[in-house]
């Protein structure tokens, strides 16, 4: 397995956290489970093999250009053949200024991405498939996204307030008290929540759990501190808080988790 990560260009650095290219030789099959990100992604598959990922309990096939909606649980997958993935990973609020759908729509689901564009982004698979060059596949998608951006600049005042309130929010993991939050930023709460949902697809709430969901995980990645200064330096008031949320995301407790830490997994979560 190869896995590169390439930054975006200056004008969509405020928008994309960064692209990628996750690659596979290896026809053995495998199961994972993807985590909560707090983030959406496109991922464009250019290889042989197949993705699955589980719907009602079923496992089906994924579309071949894919849009990952906001998880707020553990999704299983399925794999087969080998891989050449292209993906896009956008910052929590950024995904909002190239569709225009409400977030919340996509939660917890891989849609097709070219049933909710349509040509377009079908013209730019067939370009990606045509060539190899890693660099080239990559100003392509650069294009695409930069004319999806301009055509949809009437957003950018709302999206950025919501980048802000996001911004002070993650400043301070255990910030909870989204009446204060709401007035800093002169709206209300109710306001505040539903900004939120519709340019993320997350609650409040929510979004801060993610949040120190996932700097819980890095935290156990490094693997430093003891289960319980983990749990107080994520933000959680006590260990069992701090299980009870990393299990819903995970399916696991934070120990079981050391022990059968995914490779696949860790990379799709970067």
């Amino acid at each position: 397995m190869e896995f590169k990560q390439f930054p975006p260009s200056d004008i969509l650095k405020p928008y994309i956290r960064h692209y990628y290219i996750f690659q596979s030789d290896s026809d053995a099959e495998f199961e994972d489970t993807v985590f909560p990100s707090g983030d959406m992604e496109v991922i464009f598959n250019l290889g042989e093999g197949t993705w699955e990922s589980s719907v009602e309990d079923k496992f089906i096939q994924t579309p071949k250009i894919e849009l990952w909606g906001q998880l707020t649980n553990p999704l299983p997958i399925k794999s087969k053949g080998r891989h050449t993935m292209l993906g896009i990973k956008f910052f929590t609020h950024s995904a909002s200024y190239f569709f225009n759908d409400e977030m919340g729509v996509f939660n917890d689901r891989i849609s097709d991405l070219s049933l909710i564009i349509g040509s377009p982004v079908k013209t730019l698979h067939s370009q990606l498939l045509e060539t190899k060059d890693e660099l080239k596949r990559i100003e392509l998608i650069e294009a695409f996204m930069l004319g999806r951006l301009i055509g949809n600049d009437k957003k950018s005042f709302r999206v950025d307030k919501v980048a802000h309130i996001l911004t002070s929010i993650k400043r301070n993991p255990a910030e909870n008290n989204l009446g204060a939050i709401a007035s800093k930023h002169g709206i209300t709460p109710r306001y505040l929540h539903k900004l939120i949902y519709r340019h993320t697809g997350l609650s409040p709430i929510a979004f801060n759990k993610i949040n120190r969901f996932q700097f819980s995980l890095k935290l156990i990645a490094k693997n430093e501190q003891p289960l319980t200064a983990i749990a107080y330096n994520s933000g959680y008031f006590d260990q069992s808080h701090f299980i009870r949320d990393f299990k819903s995301f995970t399916g696991v407790t934070p120990s079981a988790y050391l022990e059968t830490a995914s490779p696949v997994n860790q990379l799709l979560a970067q």
